[in-house]
């Protein structure tokens, strides 16, 4: 089927990837109806007008049914993490009913972004809902793309978000044994969001689950150090101890992190499954080489470093760091930390003047007040890691 005779509803469309899909698919040529709980989150899109965006509560039946009405095809980017406390059931429910209407409706193909990791194996709560809705859509008539990722890196990214905040605040960490042994292939969102477009309308994908990731695998302290080595910050001291469980350990990161403990908790209880891509031949659906890790973490960054993260967080210039930058749809705790102290005064002297001056201070000409208390800074900075 042409792109142009498409339909194609994108679920989670204010959540961190399905933002970040919707301009690759209108690139593609495809149709897109936006589904949102709250569409006016959607209303500082640059992309807005070329979409069609509706409301609709997926927990109700007949708000699943409107979504569904005309579509040819739907991406499933749904979760209830941090919600609700049951937020498994909640996930069942949504998916069967989802599979359900898709039926229905006759849709050609749904498209679900699930977690990597082993079906055999003993897996989190978090994990094991993830793969239950995936055997859920799998169980009516419609074809079913299932993709599997672990860690997406990209800005956003509650996983990437929760390794930079940690890596970022703290230049020593006790953390539980796992972390030094769990195995994890993480991704760039780059990557994901091609894949996703990739698989769209393709019969030989249909009925499929596919294994994506970059090709570093790594434990997750192998991701703390990378981190720190592509920020310029010293190496963080990472200390392993059997005694932290996951629960701990969410309240633990919840003192450092800005993500909320509801979402902090079920991440954390699956950073304790090895999730890495069982055919290392294949790590994405696209056959081509996705980019490894430093790569990824300088993409999330860049926009950082370049002081392009604005407070509005305006997707009108995102650069040369595509998916990897900022977005409106990320939740007001993701992006990184800068801080501005802005201070005015007139003055009636010279600008190369006033500029000399303070291009002097530092160094060996010292600060113009509490000289001392500049230079205890600089050493406290250097035991911090800075």
């Amino acid at each position: 089927m042409p792109a142009s005779d498409s339909l194609v509803v994108v679920t989670g469309a204010t959540g961190y990837v399905g933002g970040r899909l919707v301009p690759g698919l209108i690139e593609a040529g495809h149709s897109v109806r936006c589904v949102a709980r709250r569409p006016e989150e959607l209303s500082d899109r640059s992309w807005k007008d070329e979409v069609e965006i509706i409301q609709a509560d997926l927990a109700k039946p007949g708000d699943v049914a409107k979504a569904l009405d005309g579509a040819t095809a739907a991406y499933y980017l749904l979760h209830s993490m941090s919600s609700s406390d049951d937020f498994a059931e909640v996930e069942s429910d949504m998916a069967a009913q989802f599979a359900a209407t898709a039926e229905d409706k006759s849709l050609r193909q749904i498209i679900y972004l699930g977690g990597l990791g082993h079906d055999g194996a003993k897996k989190s709560d978090h994990l094991s809902s993830r793969h239950r809705v995936g055997r859920l859509l799998a169980a009516g008539d419609t074809p079913v793309t299932e993709l599997r990722a672990a860690v997406i890196i990209g800005s956003g990214s509650a996983s990437f978000e929760m390794l930079r905040s940690l890596v970022e605040v703290l230049p020593f960490m006790v953390v539980p044994k796992w972390v030094s042994q769990t195995m994890c292939q993480p991704v760039a969102i780059a990557d994901v969001l091609d894949d996703l477009v990739h698989v769209l309308e393709k019969p030989e994908f249909y009925n499929q689950t596919i294994d994506i990731g970059g090709p570093d695998v790594l434990t997750y302290q192998d991701m703390m150090h990378a981190y720190a080595r592509v920020a310029g910050l010293r190496r963080r001291f990472i200390l392993p101890v059997p005694v932290l469980t996951p629960r701990l350990s969410s309240h633990w990161v919840n003192l450092v992190s800005p993500l909320p403990i509801r979402l902090a908790r079920p991440l954390i209880d699956s950073l304790t499954n090895d999730v890495v891509v069982a055919d290392q031949k294949s790590g994405c659906a696209r056959g081509s080489e996705n980019l490894n890790l430093g790569e990824a973490i300088e993409r999330a960054m860049s926009s950082v470093r370049g002081q392009e993260l604005s407070t509005r967080w305006s997707n009108d210039r995102r650069g040369d760091f595509g998916a990897a930058a900022p977005d409106p749809s990320d939740p007001s705790w993701a992006g990184g930390r800068i801080f501005v102290d802005h201070r005015e005064q007139i003055s009636d002297c010279e600008p190369d003047a006033v500029m000399r001056v303070v291009r002097s201070l530092g160094g060996n000409t010292g600060w113009l007040t509490f000289n001392w208390l500049w230079a205890f800074r600089g050493f406290v900075d250097k035991l911090l890691g800075g």
